[in-house]
């Protein structure tokens, strides 16, 4: 006799996705050492300040939940789309650390294209040579 083809099969219930340790370690250390960078540029060897914690805390959660995101939508986007995002988020993060070194919005920029191109070219690399 056949079976119904509604039928499921054993084990193929719906489980709660569960998160590799890379998955989350990798976005928290890159958003701590964004975080300390951050305040070390800005208190440039004086005293801590809450402001300048602040400023390191804020910006380290949000580059390491924008990690986060990414490497979980990484795989259902295209090898191009998906360079250009990693290219973006690692250009904005080096711009916005020089940015707080003193200088012109226009050199943070610069710097910030600039490195932004050389990863999208590099994820794009890495993400095309490994399509299947």
């Amino acid at each position: 006799m056949a079976a119904h083809a509604s039928v499921q099969a054993r084990g193929t219930h719906a489980r709660a996705r569960h998160h590799s340790a890379l998955s989350w370690a990798l976005p928290v250390t890159l958003g701590v050492i964004l975080g300390w960078y951050a305040t070390s540029i800005v208190r440039g060897g004086g005293v801590l300040t809450g402001t300048q914690l602040a400023l390191g805390l804020v910006s380290g959660a949000v580059l390491a939940a924008l990690c986060f995101g990414l490497g979980r939508v990484q795989t259902r986007l295209p090898a191009e789309l998906a360079a250009a995002a990693y290219g973006a988020l690692f250009g904005s993060s080096v711009g916005f650390l020089y940015s707080l070194s003193d200088k012109s919005v226009l050199a943070a920029s610069v710097l910030g294209l600039l490195t932004g191109a050389g990863m999208l070219l590099a994820a794009f690399y890495c993400f095309y040579t490994r399509k299947d």
